[in-house]
């Protein structure tokens, strides 16, 4: 099968929050047997082992719109964080779409989509052996009436991967830093839809998508894997970015304990956490030190955004990062963590301050628990959880439609 692919982005130094994801994913297909052509949607067009790459053919209206917003945050500000654990809904104003939003839907729609059109069209005339398309993670409305054209000049299905359901449907009021991707799309424009969200999925079909298929996240093994370290020398390791939807987590599973434990080594690596007390910020390094920090800590603990945590089935990366490098993993309440895993066995989850305390002082205790728990978890990504699996899964519903 060959696949013509447009992620949000393939640069990792600059990566959307879905990027290295989808590389793991791109490499997976890949090794599961499909030719691959990569055109980036933002930023520069890279080639790999796994994939030939594509131009972006806006890529210079993009850097620019990105420079543009950089400098208008510089002076007015970064928007406030999305704190959607303090309420049970969003509230209307943020639920509301701001005129600038829909300016750059509008403007994207009448300069950038045409660019898109043409590229996607001139490459399917140059490869007339592409059996499908597959759009990742991108603001799809601002490419409404891309897919409907393509479909009635070429006879191949395609497809959108959204990543990032249900943060992304418009019930959730979206990250400050990111797009409102449906305001104004047509989902019908596509022949299926693919998302990491079990319930997500049916709230995609209720928006007009003919097909939802939950194709959870993964991990690759081989990357995500045990680091070697000389020692343990820190209790507990928070990896990720903004407090947003978690702000009340984050508090209650780091900072309150790390003032709590005063003789425990806390430790975060990310931007935007807020106030953690006396916890170590550890600088913001290679992915490979990224395993070092996690290899060096007794308890990691994972942190899900509310968004997800609280939609049953909805899949984030974090969760089989973890597992795959083996970590005792300690999690914040999180609806259908027990489709992937088993909690006390492989994972423990914790519903309270009091709760985390609690277990953050057994486990501590318990070295032989930690690692037989961190050995499970790995066990368990290896058998259901790769890349490779969402790949095979991917490829097969594909298939269907050939």
């Amino acid at each position: 099968m060959k696949l013509l692919v447009v992620p949000a982005s393939l640069d990792l130094r600059q990566p959307f929050s879905a990027t290295p994801a989808w590389w793991q994913l791109l490499k997976a297909l890949h090794e599961e047997g499909a030719e691959l052509v990569a055109s980036p949607w933002q930023g520069p067009p890279i080639e790999t082992l796994w994939w030939r790459a594509g131009r972006n053919p806006a890529k210079w209206q993009g850097d620019a719109w990105l420079g543009a917003r950089k400098l208008w945050r510089r002076v007015a500000g970064a928007p406030p964080p999305v704190q959607l654990d303090e309420y049970d809904a969003p509230p209307a104003g943020l639920m509301r779409e701001a005129w600038s939003e829909k300016l750059l839907r509008y403007v994207s729609r009448a300069t950038i989509a045409p660019l898109w059109y043409a590229h996607l069209k001139s490459m399917l005339r140059q490869q007339p052996d592409i059996d499908a398309l597959l759009f990742l993670t991108l603001p799809l409305n601002q490419l409404t009436g891309v897919p409907r054209a393509l479909s009635r000049e070429f006879d191949i299905p395609i497809f959108f991967y959204d990543g990032d359901v249900p943060a992304s449907l418009p019930q959730m009021a979206g990250f400050a830093t990111g797009f409102r991707i449906y305001q104004g799309a047509q989902p019908e424009e596509f022949t299926a839809f693919f998302c990491n969200s079990l319930d997500g999925a049916a709230e995609l079909r209720k928006l007009g998508a003919k097909a939802a298929y939950t194709v959870y996240y993964g991990v690759d093994e081989t990357v995500f894997s045990p680091a070697q370290v000389a020692t343990q020398d820190l209790d507990f390791f928070f990896y990720g970015h903004g407090r947003e939807y978690r702000s009340l987590w984050i508090d209650d599973m780091i900072a309150r304990p790390a003032a709590a434990l005063p003789e425990a080594n806390f430790a975060v690596r990310g931007t935007g956490l807020g106030e953690l007390g006396p916890t170590q910020l550890l600088p913001y390094l290679s992915f490979s030190k990224l395993r070092e920090y996690v290899g060096r800590s007794r308890i990691n603990l994972c942190i899900t955004r509310r968004a997800h945590a609280s939609v049953y089935g909805s899949s984030s990366s974090r969760p089989f990062e973890l597992a795959g490098m083996g970590a005792c993993i300690v999690a914040s309440p999180y609806e259908g963590i027990e489709l992937w895993f088993e909690p006390e066995k492989e994972i423990i989850v914790v519903h309270s301050h009091e709760e985390a305390l609690e277990r953050y002082k057994w486990l501590l205790k318990n070295d032989g628990e930690r690692q037989r728990m961190g050995e499970a978890a790995r066990k368990r990504v290896l058998a259901e959880h790769t890349m490779r699996h969402r790949a095979r899964q991917l490829l097969g519903i594909m298939r269907g439609y050939m």
